[in-house]
C-alpha cells in the first residue's frame, strides 16, 4: 500500500497528541463513513475481503502500544489476539427502518470509544432498512488515517461491478510474539530514543514538565510554563455564536446530498473553488440558523482541514486552519467573495496551526495538562468543516451497489462538523452535531438545503 501512505512503526507526535486526549470522550479523533447500498452485502464475501484487506494492510492488525511515562509517541504492534469477527458486524433495525433511525444509530456507534487494547477500526452492517436497502458503517480512528487515506484504503474491499470476481487470498503468518516480549522490546526502542536525544526539547523545559509533574496545581514555574503556552495557544480569538455553547456527548447525524456538478459551475463562475462554495453555503446556513432562532450574528469561527500530503507523507498528513466567516444577510456573491479571500489567507499560515505547535511537546506534558490545551482549542471555533474526492463511478461492496457516502468527522469540541465527499455525480454531506448545542439540527439541515440551492442560482 505504498501508494496509499506510509505506515510507521511509530505514531508522530500528532498521532500521539490525538491518542493521549482521546482519553477524554469529548475530544475523540473517531469518524466514520455511512454507505448506503441497495441491499445486505454478502457477509462470507465481505468477511473474505476484509480479512485480505487487514493482510493487505498490517495496521488493521495491530494495536496502539504507549511508552513508558509518555516519553516517546507510541508504537504499532502486532495483535496475537487479533479477531476478525470483533471488527465486522451485523445487526438489524426494526423494519421498516427510518433514515432518521439509522442516522441515530450510526452517530451513537461513532461515539461508543474504541477498545484501546485492539486494533481501531470496525465495520458495522445494518438491515432492516425501507425498499430492502442496508447501510455499512466504516469506524476508523484518526491515528490509524486521516480521511483522505482512508478513503483510498477502501480500494481493498471495493469492486467496480456487482460480480467482480474475487482477489487472491493473501498468505499470513499469525505472530508468535507475546506481549511480554513487544513490551520488553518497546522498552529497549523508547531507551534507545532517549539516548539518541528522541525528546528533542531542552533540558530547561524537561525540567519544568518534571515539577509539573510533580506539582500539578501550577503553582510552580512549570505551572506558569504551561499557562503561557495555553495563552499563546488560545490567542486565536473565540467562538462566536450565542446560541452554540452548550457541550455534550449527545449526537446527531443529519446528511444532504447536492448535485456535485452545480458546485463546480458555481464555484468556476464566481470566481474560486469547490472548497470556497461548501464553506459559502455553511456559513450562509449558520447564519440564517441564528436569526430563525433571534440571535442573529455577523460572524463565526470555522476551521477546516487542509491537506498536506506529499510522496512520502504519513497515514495522516493534515493540518487545521481557522478562519472568521461572515453570517450576516448578504449576496451569495459577496459571501463567497468574503471567504475566499479569508480562506486562502488561513491555508497560507496552516502549517503554523495550533496542533502542530502543541505535537511536538505531546510526548512529554501530563494527559491532563493536554486535554485542558485541547478543550481551549475547541473554544476558539464553533464549527469545522472538511471535504474528501471520492470515487467518480459506482462502487460495489460484495454484491451490494453503494448509493450513497455520508462522512461523519470528528466534533473535537465543537458545535457540529460538517463533511462532505463526492462521489458520481453527487456530493454527499454528513452534518455531526452535538446535541447541547443546537437544539434543532433538523432546521440546520434545511437551511443547508437552502443555501446550497442560492449558490446553484448565483450569477
Amino acid at each position: 500500500m505504498s501508494d496509499v501512505a506510509q505506515f510507521d512503526n511509530r505514531m508522530s507526535d500528532a498521532e500521539a497528541l490525538m491518542w493521549r486526549i482521546d482519553k477524554d470522550p469529548a475530544l475523540t479523533g473517531t469518524f466514520g463513513n455511512l454507505s448506503i447500498v441497495d441491499r445486505a452485502p454478502d457477509m462470507d464475501r465481505l468477511r473474505r475481503r476484509l480479512e485480505r484487506a487487514s493482510i493487505a494492510i498490517p495496521r488493521l492488525r495491530q494495536r496502539v502500544q504507549s511508552a513508558p511515562a509518555n516519553v516517546t509517541p507510541p508504537q504499532w504492534v502486532d495483535d496475537p489476539n487479533f479477531d476478525l469477527d470483533y471488527h465486522l458486524r451485523r445487526i438489524s433495525l426494526p423494519k421498516p427502518a427510518t433514515l432518521s433511525a439509522l442516522h441515530d444509530l450510526a452517530a451513537l456507534i461513532v461515539l461508543d470509544p474504541f477498545e484501546r487494547t485492539r486494533p481501531l477500526w470496525q465495520f458495522v452492517v445494518i438491515e432492516g432498512l425501507s425498499g430492502g436497502k442496508a447501510a455499512i458503517l466504516q469506524k476508523l480512528h484518526h491515528t490509524v488515517a486521516d480521511g483522505e487515506t482512508g478513503v483510498r484504503l477502501t480500494l481493498e474491499f471495493i469492486d467496480l461491478e456487482r460480480n467482480a470476481l474475487e482477489p487472491t487470498p493473501l498468505p499470513h503468518n499469525e505472530p508468535t510474539h507475546d506481549s511480554g516480549a513487544t513490551a520488553q522490546t518497546s522498552a529497549s526502542e523508547t531507551l534507545s530514543d532517549l539516548v539518541s536525544g528522541g525528546l528533542r526539547m531542552p533540558l530547561s523545559v524537561l525540567r519544568q514538565l518534571r515539577e509539573l509533574v510533580a506539582d500539578p496545581s501550577g503553582s510552580t514555574s512549570a505551572g506558569d510554563t504551561v499557562k503561557s503556552l495555553i495563552g499563546q495557544l488560545t490567542d486565536l480569538g473565540k467562538a462566536q455564536s450565542p446560541l452554540w455553547t452548550g457541550r455534550s456527548l449527545r449526537r446527531r447525524l443529519e446528511t444532504v446530498r447536492i448535485p456535485l456538478g452545480d458546485l463546480l459551475d458555481t464555484s468556476r463562475r464566481l470566481g474560486g473553488t469547490m472548497n470556497t462554495a461548501f464553506l459559502t453555503a455553511a456559513a450562509d446556513a449558520a447564519g440564517a440558523y441564528h436569526r430563525e432562532f433571534g440571535a442573529p450574528v455577523d460572524t463565526l469561527r470555522a476551521s477546516m482541514v487542509i491537506s498536506t500530503r506529499t510522496e512520502g507523507s504519513g497515514s495522516n498528513a493534515f493540518t487545521l486552519a481557522r478562519l472568521t466567516v461572515p453570517t450576516s444577510e448578504m449576496s451569495v456573491r459577496e459571501r463567497f467573495a468574503a471567504i475566499h479571500e479569508q480562506a486562502g489567507a488561513a491555508r497560507a499560515t496552516s502549517l503554523a496551526a495550533p496542533l502542530e505547535r502543541l505535537a511536538g511537546i505531546a510526548n512529554v506534558l501530563p494527559t491532563i495538562v493536554l486535554a485542558r490545551i485541547a478543550h481551549l482549542e475547541s473554544q476558539t471555533v464553533d464549527f469545522a468543516t472538511s471535504s474528501l474526492r471520492g470515487a467518480p463511478m459506482p462502487m460495489f461492496i460484495a454484491g451490494s451497489e453503494v448509493l450513497a457516502n455520508y462522512p461523519l468527522g470528528p466534533l473535537a469540541g465543537v458545535a457540529f462538523n460538517l463533511t462532505a465527499m463526492s462521489y458520481v455525480d453527487s456530493l454527499d454531506i454528513g452534518l455531526h452535531v452535538d446535541r447541547a448545542a443546537i437544539a434543532h439540527p433538523e432546521i440546520l439541515r434545511t437551511h443547508l438545503n437552502q443555501a446550497f440551492k442560492r449558490l446553484a442560482r448565483a450569477r
